[in-house]
């Protein structure tokens, strides 16, 4: 089974989010920081990471730099979905190898969802 981390510090969200991949297939683990993302992608290596940019503590930021110093798991494909739409931070995000940027008001969750099988289709 395909597996995804999602760090997203919005329970709601989060919850969301994890019910509608789990109904489409995809083995969903929930990380509500980036301290806590990082040990769950250590621990699980998911096939694919749904990343918030403004997380408590460290941002998504810092989370894409503590994975690309991280040989085991740097290539692992990371799509960022936040609400956070700053062009410093998406280019910052790009530069780090993130594989999309996803402004969360502007898809919904379904949208959301074939993205990531589409994502998931390249990888392949």
């Amino acid at each position: 089974m395909t597996k995804i981390l999602l760090i997203e510090d919005e329970k709601i969200l989060a919850q969301m989010y994890k019910d509608k991949l789990t109904r489409a297939g995809f083995e969903v683990f929930l990380a509500f920081d980036s301290k806590e993302g990082l040990v769950i992608t250590k621990k699980e290596m998911p096939d694919l990471i749904l990343l918030d940019i403004l997380l408590p503590a460290e941002d998504g930021i810092v989370y894409l730099n503590w994975l690309k110093n991280e040989p085991k798991i740097s290539s692992i494909p990371v799509v960022v979905v936040s609400n956070y739409d700053d062009p410093k931070t998406k280019k910052e995000a790009f530069k780090l190898g993130v594989k999309d940027y996803l402004i969360k008001s502007n898809y919904t969750p379904e949208e959301v969802v074939q993205k990531i099988k589409n994502y998931l289709k390249e990888k392949k």
